[in-house]
């Protein structure tokens, strides 16, 4: 079983909806922004923001371009997406060593958005969970509840839209989701070595890509960086609020993929 470093973007129970933003200098973590207002995830019940620690795999990146032959949508055009389910509550920007246990296949306004599942190796449950089926031995519920988050997350906002999904909504398991995180990682390398579109691709380790910078030059860039405040805006009443959605059952909410179409 291999390991896997996950950066944390948003920590369990927030609502923040921080991420590495990748058209800057470095990639830093940023709250992200929709229509010029900080974006917030709600608490819609019973869920409170994040259920667990939110954040992605480095390394790898979903291209637009590439059509995954299991969902038959484009990537979303971020690294993958990764959910870590340990009980520690982790911190913006902290990189835990993680095992990846699954995956779900999200398909988000038709682009493919992987959701892998893993666990912080340091937690006490890491030794027991290997595979996809041990999280409902050990943490019965989590999986279903998981996949109604991602499902509903973005419906006070959106209209009451859902999420779809690909395999029927089913988890797919430790070495399914290992294959896709080598596939994205190769195309990861592509973008390394053409710097497509508008991604900034700066790094200090990637030595002989066009992006490649020393050390030195890394630290001029974040000293020329906002400094970080708590002053500014707080957040939001409504945010704290509470939400209910109706969970509405049809055709093409949970199966994004129709065997007799390749069309989404």
């Amino acid at each position: 079983m291999f390991l896997y470093n996950m950066v944390i973007e948003i920590p369990r129970w927030t609502n923040s909806k921080m991420e590495i933003i990748k058209e800057e200098k470095l990639n830093p973590i940023m709250q992200d922004k929709k229509h010029g207002k900080l974006r917030y995830v709600s608490n819609v019940f019973p869920y409170h923001g994040y259920i667990w620690n939110y954040g992605a795999l480095p390394q790898t990146w979903e291209d637009p371009s590439h059509i995954d032959s299991d969902t038959g949508a484009g990537g979303d055009n971020d690294p993958v997406d990764a959910i870590e389910i340990g009980s520690g509550i982790g911190r913006t920007g902290e990189v835990k060593q993680v095992k990846v246990l699954g995956v779900l296949a999200l398909v988000d306004d038709g682009e493919t958005d992987w959701k892998v599942i893993c666990i912080d190796v340091k937690d006490d449950l890491a030794d027991k969970l290997n595979d996809i089926d041990d999280i409902e031995k050990l943490m019965p519920g989590l999986l279903e509840a998981s996949r109604d988050w991602f499902r509903i997350y973005k419906a006070p906002t959106s209209g009451n839209k859902m999420n779809q999904f690909g395999f029927n909504g089913d988890w797919q398991c430790r070495e399914f989701a290992e294959s896709m995180i080598r596939d994205t990682h190769k195309l990861w390398k592509r973008l390394m070595r053409n710097e497509i579109g508008e991604i900034r691709t700066e790094n200090t380790k990637q030595h002989g890509s066009p992006g490649h910078l020393t050390v030195s030059q890394a630290q001029s860039i974040i000293s020329e960086q906002v400094k970080f405040s708590l002053d500014g805006p707080g957040i939001p009443d409504w945010v704290h609020e509470g939400v209910f959605v109706r969970r509405t059952v049809s055709e093409d909410v949970c199966d994004a993929v129709d065997d007799d179409d390749d069309d989404i």
